[in-house]
């Protein structure tokens, strides 16, 4: 871990991906601050997936007020300090609120949003995680969280198009997009270690990692 490093990592993508046990592993190589956007916190998110009508604006506004707490922090914190690893992006609480807002309730939160995330610190590297819906499906029911049994396929599959849409023109950072289908990042040391090597070498621009692997 002695050769140069981002010093402030995103993982991104899908709910099932694996992106908070890749930035809970990365944190522990490095070292480094984890942060954490704390879904377990938010006591309108089971609410949400009962019933997405009542629940969206809430679950919404709540994340979005718990991430720029979050961010506030690290802008007052030294940036060049210790590497930070994070498992959200900010922009990605507006591609959840487009999804799952109406139009009204979309005004609303966008009328928030733009007074509560001015001056987030850009990402010294975006790692944005891809798996089709089947293998997402797979790891949501393997990780057994109660209130995520209401998810289904259609979700899933709009909710990655959204991801897919965002990080389609994306550069305010480097980003590295890594098919996960196939790879164990978490248990297998071969798969992770493919990714530090990634992760080293991408400094500018948008790469591409797609490894093979029986990891899972």
């Amino acid at each position: 871990m002695e050769r140069e490093r981002p010093g402030y990592i995103v993982i991104e993508g899908p709910i099932g991906v694996g992106k908070t046990s890749l930035a809970r592993r990365l944190a522990d190589s490095f070292e480094s601050d984890l942060i954490l956007e704390g879904a377990d916190e938010n006591p309108f998110l089971e609410r949400f997936y009962q019933d997405p009508r009542s629940g969206a604006l809430p679950a919404q506004l709540f994340f979005l007020f718990q991430r720029a707490r979050q961010i506030e922090s690290m802008r007052q914190a030294d940036m060049f300090a210790p590497v930070r690893v994070a498992d959200f992006l900010i922009e990605k609480d507006r591609l959840f609120a487009e999804l799952t807002l109406d139009a009204e309730e979309l005004k609303l939160y966008e009328q928030v949003y733009e007074h509560v995330t001015m001056d987030a610190p850009v990402p010294g590297l975006v790692i944005y995680l891809q798996a089709p819906e089947d293998i997402l499906l797979k790891r949501i029911a393997r990780r057994g969280i109660r209130y995520e049994r209401k998810i289904d396929a259609e979700y899933l599959r709009n909710l990655s198009e959204a991801y897919s849409r965002m990080f389609l023109n994306y550069d305010a950072a480097p980003l590295l997009i890594v098919n996960a289908a196939h790879i164990n990042l978490v248990d297998n040391d071969k798969d992770y270690a493919a990714l530090l090597e990634q992760i080293h070498e991408t400094r500018t621009g948008r790469h591409y990692f797609n490894p093979m692997s029986a990891g899972f």
